[in-house]
């Protein structure tokens, strides 16, 4: 494994990504990880990332020296070059040094990290205050820019190498190259961290935590994750496997029906399906702040789940769709994100319910959870369905939620998913769905006065839904999106789309 330790970089994750692209398995840690925790790793290199601090800010963050003398590759990425260069004896300048955006990386003397990269100079990205204005003995210059004298550094062994630019941003397009390097030929990687083989690995590993005789219990959402972490634990221990599926009446249209097919039908899963919808309605009667609805339907599914848990009893594991992304988020350098939304995983079932957690997915990002869907075998009906988020329709909902809202809203989606998938912009498109609106307007239908409500359109692109912006669908499509939804939908007079962007929006309207 690499291990990439954290200085509170906005890029930490995209340093992730890259390696893993390369076929490597990295993990993400907090800088001051304790060095007792990093030799254990045992780690064929360690990645140390950029940060917003400053050398000459007091209490700087900083590593154990410890770090520096594990014995493998070390490579530190801006800030992280910063710590190197400090531990060894650099001076490094403070803010007239100050370079951010593009520049001209110009390549000094050959270096395995550059190999494959034909021109010696390379455009780069630099988001950076301080930077390396002299260097001791211990290190040697292979790389400067304009504004950085030593752009790029390593030690005289070549154990230990620095960079000022971003390898990890798309606009350093030698990034990706210059990252492969140092894991695949200074750290020694093979590259060969596959689908195939984590499927491998994973099926070894859920069958030695859950024993011969073990029973796992594991709530289906419908979503990518659950539904190739539960075809990865049915694959690893079958029968013994048992799935519920809550149907809050809150679902997209089709959705009860397309989880007893593909699950109980084509995988050959035991699910129990628990129509929950009528209390899951009455309890959000009049209710309008979008986080009490969260509140109160993830409250509810606990207290469903637990009552089918004990009508099927006998399983002392519970099985999650955990991904790397929810992990990282409690242990990163600059702690626990913003909460912006209240998440809608059931977190506090394995305290109440005493169930040991199985997670197999918890390493993976969301693009790897469906590579690995796609290895066992799972169709593109389920790898490749958008998100679709816990509480369901309650949230896209704006006001109240009612049984004739709820219908209201789920016809309109219903056709925005229908012409999405007509136009082939499934592939495409992030997440595409419809937002019923707590308004009405006056329109005119068969010459008649209407007042009647309105739908948001909303589309946009992400790679990973942290930011997204809104989709240029072609107008021929938003026309008939508008003609249908206020044809079919009765109880429809206005149809807009939202053209924002993530931010200062969030992709959902609550």
């Amino acid at each position: 494994m690499i291990l990439i330790l954290d200085f509170g970089s906005q890029y930490t994750q995209l340093i992730a990504r890259r390696v893993r692209e390369a076929h490597v398995y990295c993990e993400i840690h907090p800088y001051n990880l304790a060095i007792e925790k990093i030799r254990a790793m045992h780690p064929r290199g360690i990645i140390l990332s950029g940060g917003p601090a400053s050398l000459y800010e007091a209490d700087a963050p900083d590593i154990a020296p410890e770090v520096l003398r594990v014995g493998c590759p070390v490579l530190g990425i801006c800030y992280g070059m910063y710590v190197i260069a400090q531990h060894l004896g650099a001076h490094s300048a403070g803010a007239r040094a100050r370079e951010y955006g593009a520049a001209t990386l110009v390549i000094d003397q050959p270096d395995v990290m550059f190999e494959g990269i034909a021109a010696r100079e390379q455009p780069v990205w630099m988001s950076h205050g301080d930077r390396v204005e002299a260097i001791p003995p211990a290190l040697e210059a292979i790389a400067h820019s304009a504004n950085s004298p030593y752009a790029a550094v390593r030690t005289r062994d070549g154990l230990l190498r620095g960079i000022q630019f971003h390898p990890e941003v798309a606009h350093t397009p030698c990034g990706v190259q210059v990252l492969g390097n140092f894991v695949l030929k200074v750290c020694g990687e093979k590259g060969d961290w596959t689908p195939a083989a984590f499927v491998e690995t994973k099926l070894a590993e859920i069958r030695g935590r859950v024993g011969g005789d073990g029973r796992v219990l594991m709530g289906l959402s419908g979503g990518v994750d659950s539904s190739v972490a539960a075809a990865l634990i049915h694959r690893a221990i079958g029968d013994r496997l048992k799935c519920v599926f809550v149907d809050t009446g809150l679902l997209r249209a089709g959705e009860r029906e397309r989880m007893e097919t593909v699950f109980a039908g084509r995988l050959g899963i035991a699910l129990s399906v628990v129509d929950a919808s009528d209390l899951f309605l009455a309890r959000l009667a009049e209710v309008l702040d979008p986080e009490q609805k969260r509140r109160i339907i993830g409250h509810t599914f606990i207290e469903v789940f637990e009552k089918e848990a004990q009508a099927i009893g006998g399983a002392k594991f519970l099985g999650q769709g955990t991904l790397y992304p929810d992990v990282i988020e409690s242990v990163s350098f600059k702690g626990p994100s913003a909460v912006i939304k209240s998440h809608h995983n059931v977190g506090g079932l394995p305290e109440r319910m005493r169930l040991e957690l199985v997670e197999p997915l918890r390493e993976l990002f969301k693009d790897e959870a469906r590579a690995v869907g796609r290895e066992l075998g799972l169709g593109a009906d389920v790898v490749d369905r958008e998100p679709f988020p816990g509480p369901g329709l309650a949230v896209r909902i704006v006001g109240e939620v009612t049984h004739d809202r709820v219908e209201l809203l789920r016809r309109a989606d219903l056709i925005v998913m229908e012409e999405i998938a007509a136009a082939g912009l499934g592939a495409r498109l992030w997440q595409a769905f419809a937002v019923l609106l707590p308004l009405k307007t006056v329109g005119v239908m068969g010459d008649g006065r209407t007042y009647e409500s309105v739908i948001a359109i909303r589309a946009v692109e992400s790679s990973d839904g942290m930011t997204a912006d809104w989709a240029r669908i072609d107008p021929a499509l938003l026309a008939r999106l508008s003609s249908r939804i206020t044809n079919e939908a009765r109880g429809v007079n206005r149809v807009v789309y939202d053209i924002t962007s993530k931010p200062p929006a969030t992709i959902e309207w609550e």
